[in-house]
Formats: C-alpha cells, sequence, structure tokens
C-alpha cells in the first residue's frame, strides 16, 4: 500500500510554503473587519515560520497591526525566519525593549543573526538589556568577521571531561535539566570530549551514548576522526565540509585550538539557501532583498548595472558603426546579426553557469580547468558546426546568397567556440582576482560574444561578400 504525502491535505485547504492559504484568507478578513479576538486566535496557533511568512506578505499598514496585537507575547523566532528589510521594518514597530526580551530568549547563534544587523547604538542597549552570560556570547560573536564561522556557531553545548564514564555524563544532563541554573542548549545531538585545556579531543553521538552500559568509558566511545572548523573560516568553506562529509555537528575553536562553541546542520543549511540566493540574484545584477525594496531603493540598485550593459551596448555599436558601409550595401547583413550575437551569448551563459557553480561547489581546481577547458571547446566546435550548417543553409535559401550562408556559418562557428572560452575563463580570472564570479560575470561575457559576433559576421562579409 502506497503511503499518502505528508505533505497532501485533504479537503478545502490549499498548502502554500506552510502556511493555508485560506487560513491567510482569514487573518486577512479579520483585519479589515478589526476583529483581534478573531486575528489572535488564528495567530497563536501558527508556528514562528508561518507568521513570518505572513508578516512577509501583508503589507505595512496590516503588519503593524498584527504586531500591535501580539504585543509582549511577539516570539523572537519570529525574526530569524525574516526577510531583513521586513526584519528592521518588525523592529522598529515592537521596539529594542521586545527585542531585547525575545534575544534574551533566542540560543546564542540566532540572537547573534538578529543582533548583528542592527546599528551600533541599538546593540549596545540590548547589551545592557539581557543577561551577562548571553551578553558574554554575543560579544565574542560580534568580534568575529562577517560570514565566519565564529558568527555561525552555537555558544550552548554539552562538554565532558576525558575521564568521566558514560553514567557520569547522563547524571550530569538530568541533574542539570532538573536544575534552576539549567544550561543544556534547547536541542542538541552531540557531547564534546574536552581535554583540561577545554580542547575537543572527540565527540560523543546521544544514540551511542545512550545505547552504551553506564561504566564505560567516553574516551572509549568517542568519535575521535571529527572536523574541527577554526572560528575564522568562511562559511561558504563551513557550508562544503558539511556537504563533502555529512556532518550533523561539528566543533568550533579559536586560534589557540580552545572550545568556543558548535556549528549544527540547521545552520549551514541557512547558509547554503543564503549563499544561492546571494549568488542567483548578484547573476541579475539585483540586491538580495530586492523583493521587499522599496522602489527609489531597487531602482538605485539596479542603476549601476544598467549603466555597465549600457556602455558595453555601445561597445558593441562601435563595432558595428565600423562596417556601416557594408551593411549599406548588404541590407540582409542587419537582419541576421542578432542571430550570430544570441547564439554566442546564449552558449556562452550555458558555460558560465557550469563553470561559477563548479567553483562555487569547489568541483572546478586547477588539476581539471584544462580538461573543462578543451570539453568546452569541443562543445562549442560541435554545436557551432550544426547549428552553422542548420543557419547556413537556411540564409542560403532565404536571401538566395551561397557565401551568405558561408559567412553567417564561419562566424557561428568563431562566435560559438569563443562564447564557450570566454564562460569558462571569464569566472576563473574573477575568482582569482577575489571578485566574485557570479557578480560581474555576465556583463563581460554579453560584451565578448556581441563584439567577436558582430565583428567576425561583418568583418568576414566586407572580405568576402564585397
Amino acid at each position: 500500500m502506497t503511503e499518502e504525502p505528508r505533505n497532501k491535505i485533504k479537503g478545502p485547504h490549499k498548502f502554500t510554503l506552510g502556511l493555508f492559504s485560506d487560513t491567510e484568507e482569514q487573518i486577512i478578513s479579520a483585519l479589515t473587519i478589526n476583529d483581534e479576538t478573531a486575528i489572535w486566535a488564528l495567530i497563536s496557533n501558527l508556528h514562528h515560520a508561518d507568521i513570518a511568512d505572513l508578516l512577509e506578505r501583508l503589507n505595512d499598514d496590516q503588519r503593524n497591526r498584527i504586531l500591535v496585537i501580539m504585543g509582549s507575547d511577539f516570539d523572537g523566532d519570529v525574526l530569524i525566519e525574516l526577510d531583513e528589510i521586513v526584519r528592521d521594518q518588525v523592529i522598529d514597530k515592537v521596539g529594542l525593549e521586545t527585542i531585547a526580551n525575545a534575544v534574551n530568549e533566542l540560543e546564542s547563534d540566532d540572537a547573534l543573526e538578529i543582533i548583528e544587523e542592527l546599528e551600533k547604538h541599538e546593540q549596545d542597549l540590548i547589551l545592557e538589556s539581557i543577561s551577562d552570560e548571553n551578553r558574554a556570547f554575543l560579544e565574542e560573536g560580534l568580534s568575529f568577521p562577517q560570514d565566519s564561522a565564529g558568527r555561525l556557531m552555537q555558544r550552548e553545548l554539552v562538554t565532558v571531561p576525558t575521564f568521566w564514564s558514560v553514567g557520569d555524563a547522563i547524571d550530569f544532563m538530568r541533574k542539570s535539566a532538573d536544575s534552576d541554573d539549567n544550561f543544556l542548549p534547547k536541542q542538541f545531538y552531540v557531547l564534546f570530549v574536552v581535554d583540561p585545556a577545554y580542547r575537543p579531543v572527540g565527540m560523543v553521538w546521544l544514540d551511542k551514548l545512550l545505547r552504551t552500559h553506564r561504566p564505560i568509558k567516553l574516551i572509549d566511545i568517542m568519535e575521535q576522526d571529527m572536523k574541527v572548523i577554526p572560528a575564522y573560516t568562511d562559511q561558504e568553506d563551513v557550508a562544503f565540509l558539511f556537504r563533502q562529509r555529512d556532518l550533523l555537528s561539528a566543533p568550533v575553536v579559536d586560534e589557540g585550538g580552545r572550545l568556543i562553541g558548535a556549528i549544527t546542520i540547521d545552520d549551514v543549511v541557512d547558509v547554503i539557501d543564503k549563499e544561492h540566493k546571494e549568488d542567483i540574484m548578484r547573476m541579475g545584477g539585483v540586491l538580495e532583498d530586492d523583493f521587499y525594496s522599496a522602489v527609489f531603493d531597487t531602482a538605485r540598485a539596479r542603476f549601476s548595472w544598467l549603466l555597465v550593459n549600457l556602455l558595453t551596448a555601445i561597445i558593441a555599436s562601435i563595432v558595428i558603426g565600423f562596417f556601416e558601409t557594408t551593411i549599406d550595401q548588404i541590407v540582409a547583413l542587419a537582419v541576421l546579426m542578432p542571430i550570430v550575437a544570441s547564439m554566442g551569448g546564449n552558449a556562452g551563459t550555458q558555460t558560465l553557469t557550469v563553470a561559477v557553480r563548479a567553483l562555487a561547489m569547489k568541483e572546478l581546481t586547477a588539476t581539471n580547468t584544462a580538461r573543462l577547458i578543451i570539453k568546452e571547446i569541443s562543445v562549442g566546435v560541435s554545436n557551432g558546426t550544426v547549428f552553422a550548417a542548420l543557419t547556413g543553409g537556411v540564409v542560403w535559401l532565404w536571401f538566395e546568397n551561397l557565401m551568405l550562408g558561408i559567412v553567417i556559418s564561419i562566424a557561428m562557428i568563431v562566435n560559438l567556440v569563443v562564447a564557450s572560452l570566454a564562460g569558462t575563463f571569464i569566472p576563473i580570472f574573477l575568482e582569482r582576482q577575489g571578485v566574485d564570479p557570479a557578480v560581474a560575470s555576465s556583463v563581460f561575457l554579453t560584451t565578448i560574444t556581441d563584439v567577436v559576433g558582430f565583428f567576425v559576421f561583418l568583418g568576414l562579409a566586407a572580405l568576402i561578400l564585397i
């Protein structure tokens, strides 16, 4: 018998990103008639991620009214799920006192994600309002570079000495959970075994702990082959390590090798999602939070890349201008020019996408770069030859000019090969210069394929047809 998919809901509900559309409609309807009791009844049953989705979809007035209704019951976990622009608006509305209370209840990694986006004076006000222990964690986290493992790690973790037994560890966790000073994380999967200098020497997973008899020493069952992450490691490298080694958790150490935190898989999933979104948006020349930005901010952010595109288009137009006389004599060239440039651009984008992804996933290295270049050249020649024959034949029949068909065929092959090379070399060059290939590669690629396409096609036409 086939198991019913868990996300498939029977009945009138329409499932949309975790939030039922009819629930959203009911909340909006209740807002329309200002029925706060109904609104609170609906919101109080939602997961914090669903509340975040709701706040992002509502307009400013509706969002503010929801926040007023939530009042002091505002859940700090909602902030973690919000887009940064919407989060700033929510923080401004609910006030720093409410945010400080929320931050005080969050785990250190989530609290740091919230506070690091605030202005310096806002950070100081919140730090003054929270417990000494949480303040120490957050101040330490803020001392690390942006997008580093030190910013990503969770400070709450379970550490045990090397001489403890399984029974000692279990008793310790039970007593800690029952005490008023419980400092155990809300959720954890692993115990870190540390030496007297507080350096991690191994880790014990909870499932192995529970399956082992009490007298057994932790040092005898701990996993020693663990991946220790320096606090200054870039978060992209952390995500790569987790993906490569299928990690669920990893210890983070300071420059002296002392254990200062741990990174868990849920944090890495957020990093992967964030980096993927950044790369996609940057390749389009737009901001990561463009969807929620104001009209002026969006227009200003897009202006710079549109200006660059204008300049590259002018360069291509200058190349065309060199062959103005040729185009005047053979009008068909003006009709056919976009075909050559467009095919080169599309072929180059395909290669560029592969290369940028390979660099991001650390699959493209010095040992296989030459192999990729040879492959892309071969693909360019292969596709160029096929499309050259196809396009040349169509042009010959269309304009009844065999030589014109030959000219566009040669131009097609040359431009597709050049596009393949450019799509490979540009991101590699930018990456070695310390520039994110996802940001600028497409602009340079378009310029090269347009200029080469126009120059080869019109230049051959001038030599052969006139």
